[in-house]
């Protein structure tokens, strides 16, 4: 089978729970994500953690700022050689740009529309048009200034597969097995259902590490994709 195209979030306040998570799921996930929490609470101990594992390194710090010191927090975290950063589209092309060229062998993942986040919450925040078409936009002008990797909900995979071509990666949160909870994200989709739409790379947190048994749980769902 192989290792899974899952990356397991990371998100924890113990160290200890970090290195038990990672110890049960390396074997099986090609990816690992240090997400804010996780970075500001551990930095290179949790980086350390995902180094010896063989696991793929998911840095999801989501940058957004100005071009300058997006370049700057970029070139810092190069010491780190993440396959994935996070930086927001929102923030621009010449942003993404700036992630990109400080970090040129690192797939620059731009995160369009936050899974949390339906139209109607787009509508407070003064983003008149749908979150789909939103995410394209996104995509499409990311895409353009050098990012090499979107993150966008499953709802979306199929159309923004078809905006930006086969050479970009395409990561997808809010997955969830069938038959669990939905939590706080709003636009979601099982597994299966997110790499048929076109997915590559499946972001899975707490359906994961909030099991009884996290190996058997991280495996359940490898052999849901890739049945033996």
């Amino acid at each position: 089978m192989g290792t899974a195209p899952i990356a397991i979030a990371l998100d924890s306040r113990e160290i200890e729970v970090l290195r038990e998570w990672v110890a049960q799921t390396r074997e099986i996930a090609s990816t690992l994500k240090i997400g804010l929490e996780t970075f500001y609470r551990h930095g290179e101990q949790a980086i350390h953690l995902v180094r010896e594992s063989g696991c793929d390194l998911f840095l999801d710090v989501k940058l957004h700022d100005i071009p300058n010191t997006v370049a700057g927090a970029a070139a810092a975290l190069a010491r780190y050689s993440p396959k994935y950063l996070t930086v927001h589209a929102s923030g621009g092309p010449e942003m993404v740009r700036a992630a990109c060229v400080a970090l040129p062998e690192t797939f620059v993942t731009a995160v369009t529309v936050l899974t949390s986040l339906d139209d109607q919450t787009l509508r407070e925040v003064g983003i008149c048009t749908p979150a789909q078409e939103t995410v394209v936009r996104q995509a499409a002008s990311a895409v353009e200034a050098g990012a090499r990797a979107i993150v966008c909900s499953p709802h979306e995979v199929g159309r923004v597969r078809s905006e930006v071509g086969g050479d970009i990666v395409l990561i997808t949160p809010g997955v969830r097995p069938a038959g669990t909870s939905a939590d706080d994200q709003k636009r979601v989709m099982t597994p299966v259902q997110a790499l048929t739409a076109g997915a590559d790379l499946l972001v899975i947190g707490r359906p994961i590490t909030g099991a009884a048994n996290i190996y058997s749980a991280a495996l359940a769902i490898a052999r849901e994709i890739d049945p033996i």
